[in-house]
């Protein structure tokens, strides 16, 4: 794995994303989409163990590039987006590992705070800016998110793209 040096890195959102893929309609056709990363840092400490990141999700954000099922999710049926405008990742422990790493930490989405762990796939530097792409899968009923058992994808599979700065 890359050496990265200590310090905090700050998540560039022009640069950042949150891609998904799941199923709809009973499993038999995939969905993709995404949000924007709002804000966010990564702070590496000396001992790797005790790294840490954080970001905010923007919740009105999400699109899959169809405007009908996007209005659908923000709503109050799914994210709620009006009333709960971020979801938000806090990784707290960080393991290291040849190739990339863990990260676990808490997913809150709607008020409900979940653990979830990352698998790091992957960590680039070049002078102060980092780049990692991490990925993680989640069950939107552990958030509360129950609307449209069958038709909507239950099980969703998340690459974190994040490009960030010292």
């Amino acid at each position: 794995m890359t050496t990265v040096q200590p310090g905090t890195y700050a998540i560039d959102p022009a640069r950042s994303t949150v891609r998904f893929d799941t199923r709809h309609v009973f499993g038999l056709l995939p969905v993709t989409g995404g949000f924007p990363i709002a804000a966010g840092t990564i702070t590496v400490a000396a001992e790797p163990g005790a790294s840490t990141a954080t970001a905010r999700i923007t919740a009105a954000g999400f699109t899959t590039g169809n405007p009908t099922r996007d209005a659908k999710v923000r709503s109050s049926t799914y994210l709620d987006a009006p009333r709960h405008p971020e979801i938000v990742f806090t990784g707290t422990a960080f393991e290291q590992t040849a190739t990339g790493g863990t990260l676990r930490g808490d997913l809150t989405v709607k008020e409900v705070t979940k653990p979830v762990t990352l698998a790091v796939e992957s960590v680039a530097v070049d002078g102060a800016d980092l780049t990692t792409r991490a990925t993680t899968t989640i069950d939107r009923y552990d958030f509360g998110i129950t609307a449209a058992p069958g038709m909507t994808g239950r099980i969703l599979r998340l690459t974190l793209d994040v490009f960030a700065t010292r």
